[in-house]
């Protein structure tokens, strides 16, 4: 029973504090305020404790009205945010303080706690408002304490001048590190998105390519498979093409779901994303589709790494595409170079009758100039004589490894 009473007094705390905290940090926000929330509190609470100390330290030498004046001016502000839930402005607080402080300096005690009260409010209003009105607190504090020495025999005129000024240095201080601090997380903030940006991009490329290019592969078998059916009467080879096209679909839907769980941050499956060796499998898996294609490799693939890999397997596959839509009756090549210095990729196909346009509105072609640009590579594509080339050098380990000659 005790147990359970304690743990619901736990939460009832937890929440009251939660409140409290997040009632002070949107009050916070709205006033323009950048301190933490724990450091507007103990700022309050430093200069309230040694307004109350100072009054407790005249208790006998000043009547009650006065002192009960000062305590009131000393709390106004702290009272206005628990009714209101507003803070103060910086000029009002500075006000209420600066009259406490001179109500009770017109007793001065030894050691006296109300000239600290100046500090504070020094050190705070440098923070939260304008150096004009931080200056201005701080020589009428210098005023303030000044009549005190000269016309109530206050002790100590030099420290506690020493000391406000130190509390004005610290406040400048600390707003310039909040500064600096709200600048460094907007630029952090700013660099996440733009990465964030540049990931979905990717992401939104590979789908694009990996959707496309089973359409295209999964039309080729469609179309095998009608032809046998209309010319032929062959229903074995009918079958074998969509067999062969529903194996494409699979693929695609499994390649699909891995890269769009990238998006939602959850794991993509053990499967490994292709690379440049998967490029033979891709080019044997349009040509069993239909699409004259041949493919040459020379050099050692091994020295490629994956993200280079990955480009040029992108690549590879958007060209496929777009010859199975623009040129599907045509011859085509695949030509794969490597070594420790570079990575070429070429990909040439005969013309159709109408040679489409490198500018248009699909993302096949853009999609591919972003990926090597991203691989620090140059792409050329467009017509060459009679074929259409698509051809991508991208530098190698040993390229990027050398030193820039000046």
């Amino acid at each position: 029973m005790g147990s359970r009473a304690g743990t619901r007094l736990k939460a009832v705390r937890a929440t009251v504090l939660n409140g409290a905290k997040a009632r002070l940090e949107a009050a916070l926000a709205s006033a323009g305020i950048g301190l933490p929330w724990w450091g507007a509190v103990c700022a309050t609470g430093m200069g309230v404790l040694f307004g109350l100390v100072a009054i407790a330290q005249r208790a006998a030498l000043m009547p009650a009205p006065a002192l009960v004046l000062a305590g009131v001016l000393t709390i106004v502000s702290l009272l206005g945010y628990a009714i209101t839930g507003e803070i103060a402005p910086p000029w009002l607080k500075a006000g209420t303080v600066l009259a406490a402080v001179a109500i009770l300096l017109t007793a001065p005690v030894v050691p006296d706690f109300a000239p600290m009260s100046l500090v504070i409010l020094t050190a705070e209003v440098a923070v939260t408002a304008r150096p004009v009105l931080a200056f201005t607190v701080t020589g009428t504090s210098i005023v303030v304490l000044g009549a005190a020495t000269v016309w109530a025999g206050l002790v100590g005129f030099q420290v506690y001048t020493v000391a406000v000024l130190v509390g004005l240095i610290g406040g400048f201080m600390l707003s310039w590190y909040v500064r600096a601090l709200d600048a460094e997380r907007g630029a952090r903030e700013a660099a996440q998105e733009q990465a964030i940006l540049a990931e979905r991009q990717r992401i939104a490329r590979d789908v694009h390519d990996v959707v496309a290019h089973s359409l295209s592969i999964t039309l080729l078998h469609l179309t095998g498979a009608r032809r046998a059916l209309e010319e032929d009467g062959d229903v074995d080879e009918a079958i074998d093409g969509l067999t062969d096209a529903e194996r494409a679909g699979r693929a695609a839907m499994a390649d699909i779901r891995r890269t769009v769980a990238l998006l939602a941050g959850s794991s993509s499956g053990t499967r490994p994303l292709p690379g440049v060796d998967d490029i033979a499998v891709l080019v044997e898996r349009t040509r069993a589709a239909g699409l004259d294609v041949r493919y040459e490799q020379e050099g050692d693939l091994t020295a490629v790494g994956a993200s280079d890999g990955l480009g040029l397997y992108r690549i590879a596959q958007e060209s496929l595409t777009n010859i199975a839509k623009h040129a599907p009756d045509a011859s085509a090549e695949v030509l794969l170079w490597a070594d420790a210095a570079s990575t070429r990729l070429t990909v040439r196909n005969g013309l159709p009758a109408a040679v489409p346009s490198p500018v248009g509105s699909g993302s096949g072609l853009p999609g591919m100039s972003a990926r090597a640009e991203q691989l620090g590579g140059a792409l050329h594509a467009g017509p060459s004589g009679e074929h259409w080339v698509v051809d991508i050098m991208v530098p190698g380990p040993q390229a990027r490894a050398e030193p820039v000659k000046s």
